[in-house]
């Protein structure tokens, strides 16, 4: 008898765990963006017959719940830590920590997205460069997994093999510009993607020195109170220590103007937009964030040269450094705007020209337009 009470008493309260889930579930705030994944979650899919004889209702649903289930953040956690400390995984969806900083994994080497990536310099050689007389330069910047993932005993590109392939890829019409050299895992961030511009003005000057052009390198170092939690603390889930996030500055970069053409007409934006100390990604105060054209006038070079970067993130914070050398600088993030569409916007008459990407971009590279 007692045996049959205790079954009764444990379906009960099974029963009313279920309960208390499923009302959680129903009445819990649908979220639309998760700012530790920095991500748009999943909403409630359309009920439709269509839907659901072609199966994608239920794909969807299961996408949905998972994205809009209470707690979701510390069970994430949970995982996490768990995969990492209990059962000593390397990796956690592709994201570990080691040496005191976390990343994602970056293997193997994707020949496909690196002719990719080719095919879209090309283009633009073929458009505007071949026929502009000016030189043009190509610089690779290596993740911080060069120094990290293999030191660790993760998988790794050879980063080497990498550089030299796309080198090969891009074609003699490029000189090469070798930053490596400059680089240490110290230079990046712990928490995120990106390098530190406290740490690169070395690079800043490697840059300059092989364009003809020689950069003083004389900054004020400001550091923002803010703590910078880094695109990789909310993805892992693990509880990571904070960044801090500093900027270099200076009086000719106080007399520079930064004017972005995003909307294709000119808007007044700042070089370092301190708003974005507190937004989803504090990163965006390098230049108010990665904009499809730019362009950076210093109005006191001692010189008429100007310079056009093909870009992506990481030259955000580089840039600023930079700017002392030349007139203006243009910048163009091809992955929002189609190259087609810059004849109208940029004279093409014998610039500098710098192609500057990351090895992230490169080996991922279906984003160039």
């Amino acid at each position: 008898m007692m045996k049959h009470y205790k079954h009764q008493i444990q379906t009960i309260l099974l029963g009313l765990l279920l309960l208390v889930m499923a009302l959680l579930c129903w009445f819990h705030p649908e979220q639309l963006y998760s700012d530790s994944e920095r991500r748009v979650l999943a909403g409630a899919p359309e009920l439709s017959w269509e839907e659901i004889r072609s199966g994608d209702y239920m794909r969807d649903f299961e996408a949905y719940t998972l994205d809009q289930f209470p707690g979701r953040d510390g069970f994430r956690r949970l995982k996490a830590v768990s995969a990492l400390e209990l059962f000593r995984q390397l990796d956690n969806n592709g994201l570990y920590s080691a040496m005191g900083y976390t990343s994602k994994l970056e293997y193997p080497m994707h020949q496909n997205m690196m002719d990719h990536a080719a095919g879209r310099f090309q283009r633009i050689w073929d458009l505007y460069l071949k026929d502009s007389g000016g030189p043009v330069w190509l610089s690779i910047i290596p993740d911080k997994n060069c120094w990290l993932a293999e030191e660790s005993g993760r998988l790794s590109l050879d980063y080497d093999q990498f550089i030299q392939t796309f080198r090969s890829l891009a074609g003699e019409e490029m000189t090469y510009i070798d930053i490596t050299p400059c680089l240490s895992l110290e230079d990046y961030y712990r928490t995120d993607t990106h390098w530190r511009q406290e740490s690169i003005s070395d690079v800043a000057q490697t840059l300059a020195a092989a364009m003809g052009r020689e950069l003083n390198g004389e900054y004020e170092t400001v550091t923002l109170e803010e703590p910078f939690y880094g695109v990789y603390y909310g993805q892992s889930a693990l509880p990571l220590l904070p960044d801090r996030l500093s900027y270099l500055t200076n009086e000719t970069l106080e007399n520079c103007t930064l004017t972005s053409y995003d909307t294709g007409k000119p808007v007044d934006k700042e070089i370092y937009d301190l708003s974005q100390a507190g937004s989803r990604d504090p990163y965006e105060l390098f230049l108010s964030g990665s904009d499809a054209l730019q362009v950076l006038e210093n109005p006191n070079a001692d010189t008429d040269r100007e310079l056009i970067i093909f870009r992506d993130s990481f030259a955000s914070s580089l840039v600023p450094l930079l700017a002392e050398g030349w007139s203006s600088i243009v910048l163009v993030d091809i992955r929002y705007v189609d190259p087609a569409m810059l004849g109208a916007f940029i004279d093409f008459h014998g610039q500098d020209v710098l192609f500057l990407y990351s090895t992230l971009l490169l080996n991922n590279s279906l984003g160039l337009r």
